[in-house]
């Protein structure tokens, strides 16, 4: 029986804090080391078969026994055969790489050892990258959770880690990431705001280093069945789509005017509480409450207004 932690929840985690990610099927075949000898002694082995096939054939060439070349010409033959054939199993294998090995079909391992190798010579190679890879997608237009339309782009860091899955659990590996993570980016979009309403909700923009950490979640399990391994995941293109564009750069203007705004209010309600403080402590006048409200307003508008005040001089007493 499922455990409640087994069910997304609204927000596209599990209760135990995993990401929502899809379930892949299961892999039926897993990476093995293919038995391989060391090239040199199977390249020299075969060289001396060589050359004592065409040793065999120049003494059969020389002889006048007719018994003798009978003997001697089809064994140099066989002996020439058997040694081309043994050398088609020398393989070149690069740092970076590696040699899926095939007999008739069936998958005998996988060769990751550099340097010259000799593996069964009725045995078929597919040669494998196992280089870290990048995958930069191309800008998608999405929606975001809120429906705006927006444009993101990411770049993903990857490379083989199992050959065999990757040779012969999905058609093309190269194709398979790609697509995969052009789907991981776009549910990904979806399930976040471009920029949060809520100041304690995350955002593509706001919480970028959060939201590719559970890109790279899921991708991981989406190409999991592909033996590839993804390293690092960053966005290289986030804005909102040029329709709205405009739209959203006069909201986001007008935040941070309001924003500046809240903040000298807050500034000149202190310079106003500390210049009434000091006048009372120093005793240099006395207020009432009505000039006291006075010059709380004269001062708030001075100091929140845009404009430079135009000072006025009082001649008189203060209360003419």
């Amino acid at each position: 029986m499922a455990s409640t932690s087994d069910f997304p929840q609204k927000d596209g985690t599990h209760e135990g804090g995993a990401p929502d990610v899809p379930k892949m099927p299961r892999t039926g075949v897993q990476e093995f080391t293919a038995r391989s000898i060391h090239g040199g002694l199977a390249l020299l082995l075969g060289l001396l078969g060589l050359c004592a096939g065409v040793a065999l054939l120049a003494v059969a060439a020389a002889a006048h026994d007719s018994t003798t070349k009978a003997a001697l010409i089809p064994c140099g033959i066989v002996l020439i055969i058997a040694a081309i054939v043994a050398m088609r199993g020398l393989n070149m294998v690069a740092p970076g790489e590696a040699r899926v090995v095939q007999l008739f079909g069936r998958y005998r391992g996988t060769i990751r050892t550099d340097g010259l190798r000799w593996v069964n010579p009725f045995t078929t190679r597919r040669r494998i990258s196992t280089r870290v890879r990048n995958h930069e997608t191309p800008v998608l237009k999405v929606n975001d959770a809120y429906g705006n339309p927006i444009e993101l782009a990411a770049v993903v860091v990857w490379k083989v880690r199992d050959t065999a899955q990757a040779t012969f659990e999905v058609d093309d590996f190269l194709e398979f990431v790609g697509t995969q993570t052009e789907a991981a980016l776009r549910h990904i979009a979806i399930e976040y705001p471009y920029d949060a309403h809520d100041e304690g909700g995350l955002s593509l923009r706001g919480n970028a280093e959060e939201i590719t950490e559970k890109l790279a979640v899921e991708l991981s399990v989406r190409v999991e069945a592909a033996g590839v391994q993804i390293i690092e995941s960053r966005f290289t293109h986030l804005a909102y789509a040029p329709e709205i564009a405009s739209a959203m750069l006069q909201r986001q203007q007008a935040g941070a005017v309001v924003a500046a705004r809240r903040q000298i209010v807050d500034g000149a309600v202190g310079m106003v509480e500390a210049a009434l403080k000091r006048l009372r402590q120093e005793d240099i006048v006395v207020l009432d409450e009505e000039r006291q409200a006075a010059m709380v307003s004269n001062l708030l508008v001075v100091l929140c207004g845009d404009r430079a005040a135009q000072p006025i001089v009082n001649t008189g007493t203060l209360y003419q």
